[in-house]
């Protein structure tokens, strides 16, 4: 919705004038390579998308409440910021209490306001429609409280007070990726992001030849009720056990292939799996970065394609629905390589394709995964944006 439309609606759903009305922006994302690995302390290599939240906001003086509406959902929401703790599993509205409720235990001035949401990153779609949300949110109420007199926060703070949301709010155990990417992104950049230090370097995105498509294989999805945190869990177990040969190693990310290699044997069965595809992962983002660096397009789309196998074979995140269409990506002679991105159990692929051939691309592994699965995926026109800010018209 462009910003005098939202505007529009926000007046129609709250009343008054446009003139107070502020816009704030976070991006969703992609992450190139570097999967289920952020939560064991890896470097990733995520880039923000122009699928984007925008929250429309004008701030309410004196009052205690703090209004949610959004364009595309009927649902209303008022919340108490004197009981921001009491609206944990909202149907809509919870990432939203959660943010404010963090925020306002770190000190920041939470005031009451009226707040429209309008998001172009799909529910579910493992693009990260969430932490748009929590990071909008996150930038909208630093802004009112730094103009209140209160607390104000840099970028990467607000990343990481998202993420301790959905970690102790929602309960979904991720790491700082997707939050840091929403906030942090650069436009036409991917962030090589170390996530146990939270050092980063922009990387310039240049794919030669190749675009990015990202398809959507529309199997129904939620972090919280899959196995997204027994993942999580089997990886500090292996941490654990590791940590008995080598004693040095904090992170799983810690562990090198060598290392892995000679002290495997104290893993055993998915545990060890587990291990095996962090460790690899690891790998294969720092090689994929030192491949973009040097303009070897063709090299980094294989380590895509090594990927989606790891996670297909050893983390077990993607089903037949993910492998059909990573499957049909990597057999058009035109993609050089092919994965699926975000959490998995369903979501998206994210494909290196041959510029100019995405209409070609699209009918050909629309045609081969509807056969596989029974319904067609959705592919998204995006490009490589900016991540969280102020919308100036």
């Amino acid at each position: 919705m462009k910003t005098t439309e939202l505007k529009t609606e926000f007046c129609r759903v709250y009343g008054g004038a446009p003139d107070d009305i502020r816009l704030f922006s976070a991006a969703g994302r992609v992450n190139l390579i570097g999967e289920h690995i952020d939560y064991c302390g890896g470097r990733v290599f995520p880039a923000a998308l122009n699928l984007r939240t925008v929250v429309a906001a004008r701030k309410r003086p004196g009052s205690k409440e703090i209004r949610l509406a959004a364009t595309t959902l009927p649902d209303r929401v008022t919340l108490n910021i004197d009981t921001l703790d009491a609206y944990r599993g909202l149907k809509w509205g919870d990432y939203q209490a959660g943010v404010a409720y963090v925020m306002r235990e770190a000190g920041f001035a939470v005031g009451g306001c009226e707040l429209l949401y309008d998001t172009t990153v799909p529910f579910g779609s493992g693009l990260s429609s969430s932490a748009s949300i929590e990071v909008a949110t996150a930038r909208m109420l630093c802004a009112f409280s730094g103009e209140a007199g209160g607390k104000t926060a840099d970028l990467v703070e607000l990343a990481v007070l998202s993420q301790r949301a959905e970690n102790t709010y929602n309960n979904v155990a991720c790491g700082i990726m997707d939050q840091f990417a929403a906030s942090l992104g650069k436009k036409a950049h991917a962030i090589l992001l170390d996530c146990k230090t939270l050092a980063y370097q922009y990387i310039p995105l240049d794919l030669g030849r190749y675009s990015l498509v990202i398809a959507n294989c529309n199997k129904s999805r939620s972090l919280i009720e899959s196995k997204y945190n027994e993942r999580r869990a089997e990886c500090e177990q292996a941490l654990s056990l590791l940590q008995t040969r080598l004693p040095g190693i904090t992170c799983l990310a810690d562990v090198s292939p060598e290392d892995f290699e000679k002290n495997q044997a104290v893993l055993a069965g998915k545990v060890a799996d587990r291990a095996r595809h962090v460790v690899g992962e690891c790998a294969r983002v720092a090689e994929s970065a030192r491949l973009l660096q040097a303009g070897n397009i063709e090299a980094f789309g294989e380590c895509l394609n090594q990927s989606h196998r790891s996670l297909k074979d050893l983390y077990e995140v993607t089903g037949v629905e993910l492998d059909a269409l990573a499957g049909a990506a990597q057999a058009f002679d035109g993609c050089i390589g092919s994965r699926m991105t975000g959490a998995g159990f369903g979501g998206c692929t994210v494909s290196l394709v041959e510029s100019g051939r995405a209409a070609e691309f699209a009918k050909f592994v629309t045609d081969r995964y509807q056969k596989a699965v029974g319904y067609a995926p959705t592919f998204y026109q995006t490009s490589v944006e900016d991540g969280a800010k102020e919308l100036y018209e």
